[in-house]
């Protein structure tokens, strides 16, 4: 990351009363203790104008009691409130400051925004689930960085409320909440409104023989009414930035007596200590979204519902440039044993190509809440998620070497997507008072075809014969139920069980028929698990304002189809389906102890989870053979996985003076690998990307009715990028270094329609 500078511009309807329908689920998973949320939103006095644009926020079951569903995980709420210290540009920037969570953006706008909570790391996307009013905008297709939540279904400046819940402990949800759940609420209008607001960003970059500035800007208008009963509500979302390169490219390299006429680049060593010589990188990435919203709201006296219509439209380009000049200072976009100050290295153009994206989805959400009777509610969602279009033209080399004749691949996603739907029952004072009910069902079905074609002009994206082709389906369906019971005074406790059934079907991947030398679809075989996750929590009060609460869980989380059915064989590396991978087996764990403070607690959490046949991309190197040196790659378990782990959370409202909100946390991580037949060397290793010691602070202290200024900070120490920990250089690209990141924002409330703010995104320009 280097440092940004944010300014901000929003004009608001002065007459702008906003209300959140919130879902069941989330209010029935919410804080530990009954009267938090109400107390923080009362407190920090949320209706400022420097506090947040809405002026009335009301939220489904937003004050729980004893009484009450839920009480399984542990959980933070992020409020009006605590947003206005963030520079909060595209969704996943509001939750990057939450304890034992990591977003992995690299630039404003990133579509590869992964995110990791706790045990599950950024690349382990499969186990965090996010939703925005009941609709997932998790991303359970692909894997790793290609497995990032569609973050941009959503804007930053629509949303109400940010709820974290941490793990699998509550039977509603399956083992995709490993690491845990984000709940995002946006607004609903109550009253005629219209909202605008214009973001300029700008960026210093300097890496390798790349040093430029990049910039962008965002912008957000809104309108939206009530009419009786029904409420409207349209947006339009604008992102335009160019970022900096994203990959950076070396060769391998040795030391050489020859004289060369060339200049540029650096001879050095990665992550790994081998000798490089950098010579290029991928290019500035220009990339555009649009986001396109319409929701519609209806409330009745025992019924209310919601639909929710987001359609995005993105595009992206980047061509590679080579470091490199010959004696007149033209580049160079191959070389073979080439020397430059007495390094010799070899390379061509292929990691220089040119690329264009473009990607269109749609998103369709419908929330129905009913009270059937006084202790009976129920709620329904179902969303359709469909890739219309995702196509990304890339040449064969640089366009501008003397060797490319037009020629590419076509990766293209053709007929994917996904349908959930659930509907969940509530009944209070189950049989017997104080216990309550909560049951439900659950049904996912996801499909995957990804197609890449080679063309004799990628411009023109002409498809002709196919490069790879894999697919399939998976289908997952649950049940589930949870009793919930306090004495109402000491005591709580929970008891969950939650069955589910998975299935994959329809997968497929390409091979090559060596007798005729031509690529063909084999059909993969389906597999079929049925499992059982128990969940069990209790809580003890052993005097007012303090908690200690136990969470034990089991959890499974599914294979997605990448994870199944992914194969592929280009240059010099092989990627091999493996449709027969179990399940992850989750075993999971959390101690709390909580204290209530006038304004806010101090929390600390101490978690435990183990992880059997934990998913991962493993590799070897073939030797010997028509593949001798290719790299071997495919998605095999590693037996297991443990992480212990401490939390310590401390927020609270008007910290030793009025107007001054702190929000901090730090959390440590044991993560190791234990147990791995396929590489007994790694037993013992650190989980790549898990930090032994992260941190976050976010303050803001609000200098009068009409202006405000905040500081942040985010720190992370050093981890390994690679299972086999051999990544030990820092400082250079493809490492995964500690950082200390600092921010500031000030805003002002110019008048009750307008308010302007600015900020810095790491002010140090610390690399990471």
């Amino acid at each position: 990351m280097f440092n940004q500078y944010i300014l901000k511009i929003a004009l608001i309807s002065s007459s702008l009363i906003t209300s959140v329908i919130a879902t069941p689920l989330i209010a029935n998973e919410l804080a530990q203790d009954s009267d938090l949320v109400e107390q923080q939103t009362d407190e920090k006095n949320i209706d400022k104008s420097t506090k947040s644009s809405p002026e009335v926020l009301n939220v489904w079951g937003k004050r729980l009691s004893a009484n009450e569903p839920g009480y399984t995980s542990p959980e933070s709420l992020l409020l009006p409130s605590d947003m206005v210290g963030i520079n909060a540009i595209t969704t996943e920037d509001l939750v990057k400051y939450e304890p034992s969570l990591v977003i992995r953006r690299r630039f404003i706008g990133d579509a590869n925004g992964t995110i990791g909570i706790r045990s599950a790391n950024m690349f382990q996307t499969a186990r965090s689930m996010v939703f925005a009013d009941g609709v997932p905008l998790h991303y359970y297709l692909e894997s790793r960085w290609s497995g990032a939540p569609r973050w941009t279904m959503v804007s930053a400046s629509e949303i109400a409320q940010v709820s974290v819940l941490y793990g699998p402990f509550s039977a509603q949800y399956g083992g995709n909440a490993m690491g845990g759940v984000i709940n995002i609420e946006t607004e609903i209008p109550q009253e005629r409104e219209f909202n605008a607001d214009l973001s300029m960003f700008t960026q210093q970059a300097k890496a390798y023989d790349f040093d430029e500035d990049v910039s962008g800007y965002k912008t957000f208008v809104s309108f939206g009414d009530k009419v009786n009963n029904l409420s409207y509500y349209v947006s339009f979302n604008h992102l335009d930035n160019d970022a900096q390169p994203q990959t950076f490219r070396s060769a391998s390299a040795s030391g050489s007596d020859q004289q060369s006429s060339k200049t540029g680049g650096s001879a050095g060593v990665d992550s790994r200590n081998r000798d490089v010589y950098w010579y290029g990188d991928t290019g500035i990435v220009t990339s555009q979204t649009n986001n396109y919203k319409v929701k519609i709201g209806y409330q009745q006296s025992n019924w209310q519902a919601l639909f929710n219509l987001a359609y995005e439209d993105r595009s992206s380009d980047n061509v590679g440039q080579s470091y490199i000049r010959d004696a007149t200072g033209n580049k160079v976009y191959s070389a073979n044993n080439e020397v430059i100050n007495g390094t010799m290295f070899s390379f061509n153009s292929s990691g220089l190509n040119d690329s264009h994206l473009l990607r269109e989805s749609l998103s369709l959400g419908l929330r129905l809440k009913v009270e059937l009777s006084d202790d009976i509610e129920l709620e329904a969602n179902i969303n359709q998620f469909d890739i219309l279009k995702d196509e990304t033209r890339t040449s064969a080399l640089h366009p501008n070497d003397p060797a490319f004749n037009g020629n590419g691949k076509i990766t293209d996603y053709d007929d994917s997507g996904w349908t959930t739907g659930d509907v969940t029952v509530t009944v209070s004072d189950f049989i017997i008072p104080r216990i309550n009910l909560l049951s439900g069902i659950r049904h996912e079905d996801y499909q995957l075809n990804l197609n890449v074609y080679n063309t004799d002009d990628y411009l023109a994206g002409d498809k002709q014969n196919y490069s790879s082709s894999f697919g399939g389906e998976t289908q997952l369906n649950a049940i589930f139920a949870q009793l919930n019971w306090s004495d109402d005074k000491r005591w709580d406790m929970t008891l969950g069980l939650r069955y589910e059934q998975f299935e994959s079907s329809n997968g497929y991947y390409s091979e090559v028929n060596k007798a005729i030398n031509q690529l063909e679809l084999v059909a993969a075989p389906s597999v079929e698990y049925k499992k059982t996750s128990p969940k069990f929590t209790i809580g003890y009060y052993p005097a007012d304002k303090w908690l200690v609460r136990y969470s034990i869980a089991k959890a499974y989380r599914f294979p997605i189809v990448e994870e199944l059915f992914r194969q592929y064989q280009a240059y010099n590396s092989i990627n091999e389906s493996n449709p027969n991978l179990a399940p992850e087996n989750g075993f999971h764990q959390n101690l709390m102890l909580n204290r209530d403070l006038d304004g806010g607690y101090v929390r600390v959490n101490l978690f435990y989870d183990q992880i059997d046949d934990a998913i991962e991309s493993q590799s070897t190197t073939i030797i010997g053979g028509i593949n001798d040196g290719t790299n071997l790659s495919t998605f095999v378990p590693l037996d297991k996985t443990e992480t212990k782990g401490a939390e310590f959370i401390f927020n609270q409202a008007n910290v030793g003076i009025d107007g001054l909100d702190l929000r901090f946390n730090m959390t440590y991580t044991h993560a190791r690998i234990t147990e791995n037949s396929a590489n007994p060397e790694w037993e013992g290793n650190v989980y790549p990307r898990m930090p032994k010691w992260r941190a976050n602070l976010l303050s803001t202290y609000a200098i009068n009715d009409d202006w405000n200024v905040s500081v942040n900070a985010q720190y992370a120490s050093d981890v390994y990028a690679r299972l086999q920990n051999d990544d030990i250089i820092d400082q250079v690209y493809g490492a995964a270094d500690s950082y200390l990141l600092f921010g500031f924002k000030s805003q002002y409330m110019i008048n009750d329609e307008l308010k302007a703010s600015v900020g810095i995104d790491n002010l140090t320009n610390e690399l990471t």
